[in-house]
């Protein structure tokens, strides 16, 4: 395709977007008659006009309206191509926003991005951790890693780590109170209430909440997993809390063959063809740094 075939097409969109020509001039950094001869010269070219010229403004014809729609695709896709060649070589800088939950960001999540940024100097860190649910594109976040089941589609998710919840209790417990063979015995035991009294299980090919009772609660992971060592009760908890003590002997699995499918920790992001250095960088350094570490190992 001759490279003239491309002449006019950003001096269109800006009058277009600006219905005049002096503002789309202003825009582009050229005169206007500069903007008026590209424009009539693509007119030229495809024997269509595409604007209806007043003295004050210009408006779009209906060919120059399905033309636009074209022309701005074909504008992100160049931008898009440049972007993507630019940052082969670039390391990751600039301002990184991210959002984690409290407990596993402190645990898991800072110390890698203190790694990373040890690494790439030219990042600057704003980390936001919070139990609430953040609006990753109105808070204007780069990143947010959730943890279990997801229901944002409008966001891109990158898959972390594994996430498997796990029903346990003490031996000690257990020789108290008996082994619970199935959910519906769930009832007869004291279950230890985290930030939730529902957890998920997995029944007959159906996943479902069931909700439990027990005398103790509090909305912390570590604190469940005290009181369950010290024989309190039953608890279920993700992977990353109890499989150094299933491991160990010190808390028993329980009600395995109704263990929900594997959930996941994930990075979420908004939707973009192409990824900034900065964010693709960190969620590669997570994904491997998560990898690594022994909660994420095997399971016993």
């Amino acid at each position: 395709m001759p490279a003239q075939r491309w002449d006019g097409i950003d001096e269109f969109v800006a009058v277009a977007e600006a219905s005049q020509f002096t503002a789309a001039a202003e825009r582009l950094g050229v005169s206007s008659s500069h903007i008026s001869r590209q424009v009539a010269q693509l007119e030229e070219r495809l024997q269509t006009r595409l604007f209806y010229r007043s003295t004050r403004r210009v408006t779009l014809t209906e060919a120059g309206m399905a033309f636009l729609h074209h022309c701005q695709r074909l504008q992100d896709g160049r931008d898009e191509a440049l972007r993507a060649i630019h940052d082969l070589g670039s390391e990751p800088k600039g301002l990184l926003r991210l959002t984690c939950a409290v407990a596993y960001g402190e645990r898991f999540i800072v110390p890698l991005l203190n790694d990373f940024m040890a690494r790439y100097p030219q990042i600057r860190l704003d980390v936001e951790l919070s139990n609430r649910t953040l609006d990753i594109v109105h808070e204007g976040l780069d990143l947010a890693i959730r943890l279990g089941r997801l229901n944002e589609s409008r966001l891109v998710a990158a898959r972390l780590a594994p996430r498997r919840m796990y029903v346990c209790a003490s031996p000690d417990y257990l020789n108290r109170y008996g082994r619970p063979h199935s959910v519906s015995e769930l009832a007869r035991h004291n279950c230890l209430i985290g930030s939730t009294d529902q957890w998920p299980l997995f029944v007959e090919g159906r996943e479902f909440n069931q909700r439990v009772q027990g005398n103790w609660r509090c909305n912390s992971g570590q604190a469940v997993l005290d009181a369950a060592l010290k024989g309190m009760g039953l608890c279920q908890l993700p992977d990353y809390y109890v499989l150094e003590h299933l491991r160990s002997g010190a808390l028993i699995s329980l009600l395995e063959s109704y263990q929900p499918p594997n959930t996941a920790v994930w990075a979420l992001y908004p939707q973009q063809r192409h990824l900034s250095p900065k964010v693709r960088g960190l969620v590669d350094h997570l994904r491997a740094g998560l990898a690594e570490r022994p909660e994420y190992q095997a399971s016993p």
